[in-house]
């Protein structure tokens, strides 16, 4: 049981009187009891400010909150949490200096911390507890309505069997509905787009980001876009808008909120303060997907790397009031903070991992070389994420990758042989698939692995015909080729898929834009492919 928030000013004995309030008990079938909601008013009244109790279901006061005449700031109640349902297991009562109804504000409450319900005592002129107004959640349901407000009575009229009440209302919430996903053990999102483009390109930006969160093992049950005129610095979309959705999500037991595009480091830590749930963004989700992929060190090695990089400026903008003293008997001065600690592991680690990765590089390097020396032409596979390269290696060199309709299915360089007539080889390669917009922590992480595109003979670009922005996706491919510094290395362009639109649209997608097509899965369509390889190698022309 603890005292906090605005107590400063108060005169000893009214200090006492709120810890004898933290003391008490409620009776567990009901909001607060006549002589407890008296003592608060007359306190309340007496200090001109209001005063809260945050009680367990129990009736057990958990703590004793002070604000100003109109509001009280609720801090981090996190660890106050009684089970895993919607509901906390815990109620807010506090006071209203004026009498006054539940405000705009106490339903926020209600909603972003999911108070079991939230009352509020009207303080009369004499001091005494006057009406009560209680507001609780409610269970989904076709008006969209939240919550709402049971009919006011004087606190020592109101009755209600709280517990049953509770017990009942948390089994509603519970049960699954037509909208909620039935908990399968993966978590689910909300995703939510925010930025200056078109609505159009908005949805589309969503449908990646849907395709990546279901990559990464997480249910999108919802999507929030908006339009902007301008970013707000702090919460991307606007704090009346934000609350908003947060309550949304609540409402729909969303675990996530996805953000397109990347957050900044003050953005992930103000929306975080307004909600427990997880917050992250699509840089974020995509270093998620690699972290759950990676299977080799060399790829594990270059996915902390990336996480790592992403995640110091965030720890950098952490709150000061994370930062606790660590010193002590023994210490030397004053010790570092927490924070400090944390930021010092950090780069350490990097430190680390940054030796290892160069080592692992140097092997790759000499690896390398070798099939450099061997003179045998190599042709590297690169595309869009999920446009079907590893399917294609396996099908060309009767291998076993594992491939599936996941983005980011392959992290790994993987290296085969390709045989052709007259005893000719090649060595073909199956790189990580790109993506628009591919985070820079990401891109720095595996240029060493990428590195590998410029020593092929031969590129093959990939694309996933059927894909409906199969057009974006080719420019953004050809974007990253830039940024790696290969746009001057000879490619073949294959559309793959035409199993999925038909081979007569595929025939027109592909003499428009001067490429060949495909379908990997039918190995009598790869014969023009690898016509126009060997044409290309042996014969010093492309198809």
């Amino acid at each position: 049981m603890t005292v906090g928030g605005n107590v400063g000013g108060l005169k000893p004995d009214q200090k006492r009187r709120l810890e004898r309030l933290a003391s008490r008990r409620v009776p567990p079938d009901e909001v607060i009891s006549n002589p407890l909601a008296n003592d608060m008013a007359a306190l309340s009244r007496e200090i001109r400010r209001q005063v809260g109790l945050l009680i367990w279901r129990d009736g057990t006061i958990a703590a004793v909150l002070v604000g100003n005449e109109h509001e009280i700031l609720i801090p981090n109640i996190s660890h106050l949490r009684f089970g895993k349902g919607p509901l906390r297991g815990v109620r807010w009562v506090h006071t209203h200096l004026k009498n006054e109804p539940l405000t705009a504000d106490d339903f926020t409450d209600l909603a972003l911390l999911g108070f079991d319900l939230v009352a509020a005592i009207g303080v009369l002129p004499t001091g005494a507890a006057g009406l009560l107004h209680v507001s609780h959640l409610l269970p989904e349901n076709p008006e969209g309505k939240r919550y709402t407000t049971l009919p006011a009575a004087p606190v020592h009229l109101w009755r209600l069997p709280l517990q049953p009440f509770l017990d009942a209302l948390s089994t509603e919430m519970e049960a699954p509905t037509a909208t909620r996903v039935v908990d399968d053990g993966r978590e689910r999102a909300i995703l939510i787009g925010a930025t200056l483009q078109p609505s159009g390109e908005q949805e589309r930006a969503l449908d990646e980001l849907s395709d990546l969160a279901t990559s990464a093992r997480i249910v999108p049950i919802g999507r929030v876009i908006q339009r902007l005129k301008s970013a707000h610095p702090k919460y991307l979309l606007g704090h009346g808008k934000l609350k908003e959705t947060i309550i949304a999500a609540v409402q729909q037991r969303a675990d996530l909120l996805i953000f397109e595009p990347s957050l900044t480091p003050l953005q992930v830590r103000e929306i975080g303060a307004l909600t427990e749930m997880k917050v992250l963004d699509r840089t974020q989700l995509i270093l998620d997907i690699f972290a759950q992929r990676a299977k080799t060190r060399e790829a594990k090695v270059q996915v902390e790397l990336a996480q790592l990089r992403h995640r110091l400026p965030l720890l950098s903008a952490r709150s000061t009031s994370l930062s606790r003293l660590s010193g002590g008997i023994g210490g030397r001065g004053p010790g570092e903070t927490r924070l400090e600690i944390d930021l010092r592991r950090a780069r350490d680690r990097i430190a680390r991992l940054e030796r290892e990765h160069e080592l692992l590089s140097q092997a790759r390097a000499r690896r390398r070389e070798q099939r450099v020396d061997r003179q045998t032409p190599i042709v590297s596979i690169v595309g869009y994420t999920n446009a079907g390269k590893s399917t294609l290696l396996n099908a060309l060199t009767h291998s076993q990758i594992s491939t599936g309709d996941l983005l980011f299915e392959t992290l790994e360089t993987t290296t085969r042989r390709l045989r052709f007539p007259r005893e000719r080889e090649v060595v073909l390669t199956d790189t990580v698939g790109f993506i628009q917009s591919l985070p820079k922590e990401l891109l720095g992480a595996f240029r060493a692995t990428l590195d590998e595109l410029k020593d092929a003979h031969l590129l093959i670009h990939l694309v996933n015909a059927s894909h409906p922005e199969f057009v974006s996706q080719m420019m953004a491919v050809e974007q990253i080729l830039t940024d790696l510094e290969l746009a001057s290395t000879h490619r073949l362009l294959v559309f793959n898929k035409q199993d999925q639109i038909g081979p007569e649209r595929a025939a027109a997608l592909a003499a428009h834009h001067n490429a060949i097509a495909i379908s990997a899965i039918e190995p009598a369509t790869l014969l023009p492919l690898l016509r126009a390889i060997e044409a290309h190698l042996w014969q010093g022309n492309s198809h």
